[in-house]
């Protein structure tokens, strides 16, 4: 194809009247450095957007940023003889959205060594159904299962449920055979997460709930947490003995209010969750594990929400706001 000489792009950054979201023709030798050009067909929509395009949020690291950190699409340009025009990749986390140009936009300029090629069994639109929090909810899992997870030995709670992470955790425990307890503030979603998956449903009241008592009642045989602070806090005293909670999110808060206890007298185990810097090689065998076994049975059959640039600003405010459920998916070319 004959590329254009500018890309339509949603930006974020300071103007002469304040912080700004903006829709505007980047030209494409302004898409930042790297030796791939690919194609954006879909990129997803994350909390880290929707922080990344606040000036409080304090993550966009280059003025102005087209944000999206994480994208799906095919190569038009590259130099790189390992990576052909018309090979369907996939790029997320490292400085994507971040430090470097993302994926709100036709187009994206990438390094090579950041593109995972699309796996068998996945396009651009289930790879971003699943996307950078399904890809955190497949190193959960895995986490997990590596700390001696199995499926007959209790319930897994999955806390915020609905958000990227936790509503394709469910999906992915569900499959393996696990018993999933899905914990959400939004009783109108129950049903949307049986559909999912989940067995049970209880109320974040509970999950979040503080408690004096460094330990109680054992209850959980694992658990995936998306959202940090006194929920956490709640899981470690509730955990069953030796068993491990995969910990990836903050919406609750960054202090962990807990104590020494359940560690030295229930030996649990808190597994932190990384996926922005995760290795290339590593991250590309996580990705053929999400297109096999641990793909959600929902993957080809679920309705996603797809969205727009100019529908963009509006649904960052809805997540930001906590009102979002699921995968939203963004496609530059409406």
């Amino acid at each position: 194809m004959n590329t254009p000489n500018t890309s339509r792009a949603f930006t974020i950054g300071k103007t002469e009247s304040g912080w700004a979201r903006k829709i505007v023709e980047m030209p494409i030798d302004q898409l930042g450095d790297g030796d791939v050009l690919v194609e954006v067909e879909y990129s997803g929509i994350n909390f880290k957007d929707g922080l990344a395009s606040t000036e409080s949020g304090r993550i966009a690291r280059i003025d102005p940023l087209i944000g999206g950190v994480d994208l799906a699409g095919k190569v038009v340009e590259s130099s790189n003889p390992n990576i052909k025009i018309g090979d369907n990749v996939i790029a997320h986390g490292y400085d994507i959205g971040v430090a470097h140009h993302g994926g709100f936009s036709q187009f994206a300029r990438m390094q090579s060594a950041w593109l995972v090629p699309m796996p068998k069994g996945l396009d651009a639109r289930t790879a971003m159904m699943i996307g950078t929090a399904g890809y955190t909810a497949a190193l959960s899992v895995d986490a997990l299962e590596k700390a001696g997870l199995k499926s007959n030995t209790g319930p897994i709670l999955v806390t915020g449920a609905t958000g990227g992470v936790g509503s394709v955790a469910v999906g992915m425990l569900a499959m393996r055979g696990y018993e999933v307890v899905a914990s959400t503030g939004k009783p109108e979603t129950a049903e949307w997460l049986k559909q999912l998956g989940a067995s049970e449903i209880i109320d974040r009241a509970e999950t979040s709930a503080e408690s004096p008592k460094p330990i109680e009642r054992e209850r959980w045989a694992g658990a995936i947490d998306c959202v940090g602070g006194a929920t956490l806090a709640y899981i470690l005293r509730t955990l069953k003995y030796g068993c491990s909670v995969a910990a990836s999110g903050l919406t609750g808060g960054t202090n962990l209010p807990t104590s020494v206890l359940p560690f030295i007298l229930r030996s649990v185990n808190l597994l932190g969750i990384d996926s922005v810097q995760t290795p290339l090689e590593p991250r590309k065998a996580m990705w053929q594990r999400i297109a096999t076994d641990l793909k959600p049975t929902w993957l080809e059959t679920q309705s996603v929400e797809i969205i727009g640039l100019d529908d963009l600003s509006a649904q960052l405010d809805k997540i930001l706001a906590g009102k979002m459920r699921g995968r939203v998916l963004v496609d530059p070319r409406l």
